[in-house]
């Protein structure tokens, strides 16, 4: 920009300005907003939470309140029965640790009877002497022992965390319940500039795609639920039910939940099975659930309601965790399906939007490219990108 541009800008302020001006406050728009959310999450992790829960419980608090129950009752209830829910499936996982670790004792001889199996094995093949072996572990359990102050200060100094989280998420979901009508109204004041038809599409679309996404996740869980338990029932395993139902539980950490959720009834079978080709099934297929759940399960329970390409799924998970941590992996997708629909509804966003959607047929076929040129109107560009 020469000197002539820059005081022709200065005579019009309220000329268009620059796109790098835009973009850089943008950006650092953006870096404010990162670092308000990782300094204030011990307040809107729960927030974030109760958000999700309370749209998921809105179908409950609205049918009572059609059967001419008060707003406030109504909310309680829906909030009670999500308690309710949740205690009991902690019940179930407790109580099933109760009772297999009666045979702890039994577990135990097993794991041993492996471990010197594996070393026999690696001083047959490699030559190393079993002393090392067992001196390398030594050391590895001294290393983890000296940490071990450091981690469980970390673990009981979270607790007041979780114990105030299971007293602020119900309590913020019951106002949520509660509120929703004046946060609604809310919205309206805030964008007064904008068309109040256009804010309330948005705002039942960024309700619609919440609901399909936990609706279709808890759905999702319990079909993958009964195959994972269907499987440890085919290969005669113990307690099948509560690692089928564990590993559909860790489906809250996107990809890679069912993939861990196979690691702890392998290693169970190793220790209660006379082969190791049982745990090494299990392993196998669990990774066929996880096929079907990816590709026929849910794109059929969720359909496109919630359209968010892998690629950008999975920045948004290693993003989450580095932020909140492992709430943040829980949260990434939902609040990432939340900012594509944000961005859709704002005209200067809707390129960011349409690059956290799923692509078209037309992106994936083999003549994409001459598609894509038409679709814009460059055709006297194909033949130069062809050849």
């Amino acid at each position: 920009m020469d000197c002539l541009e820059i005081d022709v800008y200065m005579l019009n302020p309220t000329d268009k300005k620059p796109y790098s001006f835009e973009l850089a406050a943008s950006l650092l728009s953006l870096v404010l907003i990162i670092a308000v959310l990782y300094f204030l999450q011990s307040v809107l992790v729960p927030l974030m939470f109760s958000i999700l829960i309370s749209i998921s419980l809105y179908p409950v608090a609205r049918f009572l309140e059609k059967l001419n129950m008060h707003r406030a009752l109504s909310s309680i209830l829906a909030v009670i029965l999500a308690i309710l829910i949740i205690a009991g499936l902690i019940w179930f996982i407790v109580h099933q640790v109760i009772v297999i670790g009666h045979d702890g004792t039994n577990l135990q001889r097993k794991f041993l009877t492996i471990f010197n199996t594996i070393q026999h094995w690696i001083t047959a093949k490699f030559g190393v002497e079993p002393g090392e072996i067992t001196a390398r572990i030594k050391e590895l359990s001294n290393r983890a022992l000296s940490n071990a102050g450091v981690y469980l200060s970390a673990a009981f100094g979270s607790v007041g965390g979780i114990l105030a989280g299971l007293v602020i998420v119900p309590l913020f979901s019951f106002f949520l319940l509660y509120y929703r009508d004046f946060f609604r109204e809310f919205f309206f004041h805030a964008f007064s500039s904008t068309p109040q038809d256009k804010v309330h599409e948005t705002l039942n679309r960024i309700y619609d795609v919440v609901q399909s996404y936990l609706l279709g996740l808890i759905t999702v869980m319990a079909i993958v639920a009964i195959l994972n338990t269907i499987g440890l029932m085919i290969m005669g395993i113990q307690y099948a039910w509560f690692f089928g139902t564990l590993a559909s539980l860790l489906m809250l950490l996107p990809y890679i939940g069912i993939a861990l959720g196979s690691i702890l009834p392998a290693i169970f079978a190793l220790a209660t099975k006379d082969s190791y080709w049982y745990a090494v099934g299990i392993i196998a297929w669990f990774q066929v659930v996880q096929f079907l759940e990816g590709n026929v399960i849910t794109p059929n329970i969720v359909g496109g309601k919630v359209s968010i390409n892998p690629l950008m799924a999975v920045i948004a998970i290693l993003l989450g965790g580095m932020l909140f941590g492992l709430a943040g992996l829980i949260l990434a997708l939902p609040l990432t399906a939340v900012i594509k629909v944000l961005f859709d509804a704002i005209p200067s966003m809707k390129a960011f939007g349409f690059l956290i959607g799923e692509p078209e047929k037309y992106h994936l076929k083999r003549y994409s490219t001459m598609v894509l040129l038409k679709r814009w109107k460059l055709k006297d560009k194909i033949g130069k990108d062809e050849k």
